[in-house]
């Protein structure tokens, strides 16, 4: 009898059935195992290049793999650790490649003196630490950012060497110093206003010995103690010291302007044709107390910004010329404007209104190059000149403008006519002198004996001053 030969299962599905499922979550937890955060970069910004009176540092951390962890930063210096800041995060979990991570930050701190009390002159370690995403299997080392920066808080010497220094509320007067070699920005603070110094002479190997400063007292400043020398170095130590020897406050007249319909259907119109962009108030009124307003501070910082293109360099070296005509308007007037008997705007009318015949020749008063030539709002089609070392003139209302920017100019120059442009009241010229940008009386600038012993004098051979 044949009997058939049985065949025996083979155990291998089954072992594979077993070990597969096993593999798998042993190969799923050895990844998640291994999968850490990626190494976060960092970078360190002073704002200054090392540790002053007003240091500031930005710090930035990335880390966009799970996210950041923990970042620190402190300063070393010496023995002495001082920690500046701590912080801590949750970063995305390990068997999730979704989820909240942070994956950067920004700080930025004070270095200054006051907030870090000990500190002492010489090196320190600013040091930046931040910890990165770990798992079972592994924990990776943190990142770290050194940067070594000097620490000095002593400030520039600072040393006036002219006398007589004769301040008046709305003028110019000059200060000549000496500054020590670690000074970096220096001259005269008069409230918001800066003044810089410019080198009087120079020493052997042509390093400069003493600087002037020709600075001004705004028109709306009374107090002479908000006058002061500053000298400051790289990392913001400054020095400071008075030297005004008098002061004079002048008490400016007061004017009332009568804002008549004729008078606002005549000039607004034009100003706002003349100025793209201008955004419409909804009445001729209300547009004109914004153009004697709003649009006044505007033109007044244009002349501020004009005043940074100044040569370092006197471009002139005799008196100031005025225009012939009648005064009508001096500098600093109060003006109230009433319009239908109620008072409705207050400004200060910065310069001088001269008026002679229509369409008069407008002379350079000085030697100097044309900054500006067109349409400047409040003072229609206007002239610029600098006469170096911030200082510069304003040629307003002209009808015909016979320059362009880049023009360099001679004393009594033909410049343009006068004319009603801008908000002008009849046919005049609107002329104003200015020290980086801030008016000043022009009364002081044509007198060339007040040039002479105010400003030339003390600048010696700076200043090749000529007395007509």
């Amino acid at each position: 009898m044949d009997f058939a030969r049985t065949k025996r299962p083979s155990r291998w599905p089954w072992l594979l059935a077993v070990l597969i499922p096993l593999l798998g979550v042993g190969g799923l937890g050895v990844a998640v195992g291994r999968r850490v955060g990626g190494t976060p970069q960092l970078s360190a910004a002073p704002d200054l290049p090392g540790i002053g009176a007003k240091t500031s540092v930005v710090i930035e951390a990335r880390e966009p793999v799970r996210g950041l962890v923990t970042l620190e930063v402190s300063l070393l210096q010496g023995d002495r650790v001082i920690d500046l800041e701590r912080k801590t995060y949750t970063p995305q979990p390990a068997h999730l490649p979704w989820g909240p991570k942070t994956e950067s930050d920004r700080l930025e701190l004070s270095l200054s003196r006051e907030i870090l009390p000990g500190l002492v002159e010489g090196q320190a370690t600013l040091r930046v630490t931040a910890g990165t995403a770990g798992t079972w299997l592994r924990t990776p080392e943190p990142a770290v950012l050194s940067m070594e920066l000097p620490v000095r808080f002593t400030p520039p010497s600072i040393a006036v060497r002219s006398t007589q220094t004769y301040a008046a509320q709305g003028g110019a007067e000059a200060v000549v110093y000496t500054v020590g070699e670690s000074a970096r920005r220096h001259g005269v603070q008069a409230g918001e206003w800066f003044f810089p110094g410019y080198p009087v002479e120079a020493g052997e190997g042509g390093a400069v010995r003493s600087y002037y400063s020709i600075f001004a007292v705004p028109y709306d400043m009374a107090d002479a103690s908000e006058i002061r020398l500053i000298a400051e170095d790289a990392l913001g130590n400054a020095a400071t010291r008075s030297f005004v020897d008098t002061f004079k406050a002048r008490p400016f007249k007061t004017d009332k302007i009568t804002v008549t319909d004729r008078f606002l259907d005549t000039v607004v119109p034009q100003i706002i044709a003349d100025t793209p962009g201008f955004r419409d108030r909804g009445s001729t009124l209300d547009n004109y107390l914004a153009i004697n307003g709003e649009m006044r501070k505007e033109n007044n910082e244009q002349l501020k910004s004009l005043a940074e293109k100044t040569e370092a360099r006197f471009l002139w070296k005799k008196p100031f010329l005025q225009m012939p005509g009648k005064v009508f308007s001096a500098f600093a007037d109060h003006r109230t404007y009433e319009y239908q008997g109620r008072e409705v705007d207050k400004q200060f009318h910065l310069g001088f209104d001269i008026a002679s015949t229509q369409k008069a020749e407008i002379p350079a008063a000085n030697d100097g190059k044309v900054v500006f030539a067109g349409n400047l709002g409040i003072y229609g089609q206007a002239v610029v000149l600098d006469h170096g070392c911030g200082i510069s003139s304003l040629y307003g209302h002209l009808s015909l403008i016979e320059v362009k920017p880049g023009d360099v100019v001679t004393r009594g120059q033909p410049l343009g006519r006068t004319g009603d442009t801008g908000l002008a009241l009849g046919d005049h010229l609107h002329f104003t002198m200015l020290l980086h940008g801030l008016p000043v009386t022009p009364i002081e600038w044509w007198d060339g004996h007040w040039i002479q012993d105010r400003i030339a004098l003390k600048l010696g051979a700076a200043l090749p001053f000529e007395v007509d």
